[in-house]
């Protein structure tokens, strides 16, 4: 019976589209999905399927402009995406009350990026509905077409500005690409949790390992090199079955923190689905996930639609409590060097993804103190074309509460702040670290911090002591622009190289010596 029913529903709608195909106009200017999130898990998934379901009502809107009937399946599909439109929509009033209580900017933000979501919802919902009946408005449409296409002044922008910053969200926003603005950088990364360990266990940038080798410091049962790529080295990892690379990590404590820099070449919307980077915390240095116990976690690479983030765990031989996917559209991250960092406290496992925390599992360590190694392992990516390098593996432990510390000790000294190479531009992962900073200047207004650089031997002496300067100022900037400490309550200065507490000899060394002190006066 159901068969019959779908049958004549195709027979009816392929009829319609038979008549109706002549009427169809070209397709309007495709509404451009906004490049960057919010930091609001309600408004980011409301504007990110708001477009996901418009990209499929797009696609079958260009089938119809070229006269290419649809299927069944393509109408089983339409009258469910038409569906779960119709409910996203009806969440729109609850999204909008979530914009209040953030901050001026993020509020600016937000407001766009749901203008656009609801502009795409009633672009689909319309166009979804005249497919389905095939019929569509010819007049109107044409209209659409010329105000997509059209370009914006200047007043027209300055006008959208000042509606998104008073909140008004049924505004017609124009169909352009966002500036960039630098204070969305500074909201997201004023809210970033992240704090590395401070006691460093290890590091490895392969600076000191030959082109064409393995790295030193690693194993593998498998092959890897170490390539150059603009003046820095990196590890490339070779997809394949039961791979395995695992650096000289010997015993981990029960709280640390471990961070690297992917890098990637050749993904496409070809690239599969099963395309993963997989990390295990394991019982043992073998090429096995782990004896008895192990905990992995795995990021997608597949370009073509939205993958998980996969966790499970496994202890005592008999498997574990967690098998989770946990949904993350990291695809244009992926592709743009991230910087990955992972927390392990006692059972709890929390992995960010450049300033988002995608996973947080409270007891993801079911036994503790038996996961001693990490390791790394790719599978699914097309040889030669599919390339994944990553650099910068930095393991430390951690434990202190750097605020408390400071306090009673009236100084620490963090190897955690970041820096661009030579250069005093902070990396976004370094503002967990400032963050706690402010909070003890915050809750006592009468510490007054001074801020010193330290560098490595790298360079020459002036420049160095240059660099160190540079590095405690921007430090100082930073707590002045984003957290709004009062500038007459820090100062800074600069030792350049001249009080090391590792070997510049090595990797390692140098990563220690390149630290930052703050002390109180």
């Amino acid at each position: 019976m159901l068969l019959k029913f779908k049958t004549s529903k195709l027979l009816i709608y392929g009829l319609m589209f038979l008549f109706t195909i002549p009427i169809y106009q070209a397709q309007t200017k495709k509404l451009k999905r906004p490049k960057s999130t919010v930091g609001v898990s309600s408004i980011d998934s409301f504007v990110r399927e708001s477009f996901d379901l418009y990209d499929k009502v797009y696609k079958y809107d260009g089938y119809a402009e070229v006269g290419t009937p649809l299927d069944d399946e393509d109408i089983d599909v339409l009258e469910e995406v038409l569906s779960e439109m119709s409910s996203l929509s009806e969440s729109a009033p609850d999204i909008i009350s979530d914009v209040d209580g953030i901050g001026v900017f993020k509020q600016a933000k937000a407001t766009l990026n749901i203008n656009k979501a609801q502009k795409a919802l009633k672009y689909s919902i319309k166009t979804a509905k005249e497919l389905l009946v095939g019929q569509r408005d010819k007049d109107k449409e044409k209209e659409e077409e010329k105000n997509s296409s059209e370009t914006p002044s200047d007043e027209d922008d300055k006008e959208e500005e000042s509606d998104a910053s008073n909140n008004d969200i049924n505004q017609n926003d124009s169909d352009i690409e966002e500036t960039k603005n630098i204070s969305d950088d500074i909201e997201v990364l004023s809210k970033f949790d992240y704090v590395p360990g401070d006691k460093l266990l290890f590091f490895d940038d392969f600076s000191q390992d030959f082109i064409g080798d393995f790295p030193s410091k690693w194993n593998t049962n498998g092959s890897g090199e170490t390539v150059k790529i603009k003046d820095e080295n990196w590890l490339e990892l070779k997809s394949g079955y039961g791979i395995y690379f695992i650096p000289d990590i010997e015993s981990l404590p029960e709280d640390y923190t471990i961070e690297f820099d992917v890098l990637t070449s050749g993904l496409s919307k070809q690239t599969s689905s099963t395309a993963r980077l997989y990390i295990y915390l394991s019982d043992n240095l073998k090429f096995n996930d782990g004896t008895e116990h192990h905990v992995m976690t795995s990021l997608p690479f597949g370009q073509y639609d939205v993958f998980s983030i996969r966790n499970t765990n496994f202890f005592n031989r008999g498997g574990g409590d967690i098998n989770s996917t946990i949904k993350a559209d990291i695809r244009n991250e992926v592709l743009n060097q991230p910087h990955i960092s992972i927390s392990v406290t006692k059972k709890r496992f929390r992995l960010w993804v450049n300033e988002v925390k995608y996973v947080d599992i409270p007891r993801f360590i079911e036994v503790e103190n038996v996961l001693n190694h990490v390791k790394f392992h790719i599978n699914n990516f097309k040889d030669g074309e599919e390339r994944i390098f990553i650099k910068n593996l930095k393991v430390a432990q951690g434990g202190v509460d750097l605020r408390r510390q400071l306090l009673s000790e009236g100084k620490i000294s963090t190897n955690g702040i970041l820096f661009d190479s030579g250069s005093s531009i902070i990396k976004a992962q370094s503002y967990g670290i400032i963050r706690q900073i402010s909070q003890v200047l915050q809750q006592d207004e009468s510490i007054t911090l001074k801020i010193v650089g330290h560098t490595d031997t790298d360079g020459s002496d002036d420049n160095n002591m240059m660099l160190s300067k540079s590095r405690a100022e921007a430090v100082r900037q930073a707590l002045i622009d984003v957290y709004k400490i009062d500038h007459s309550r820090l100062s800074f200065d600069g030792k350049g190289e001249t009080e090391p507490v590792g070997d510049n000899l090595t990797a390692q060394g140098k990563a220690e010596n390149r630290r930052v002190e703050f002390i109180k006066q």
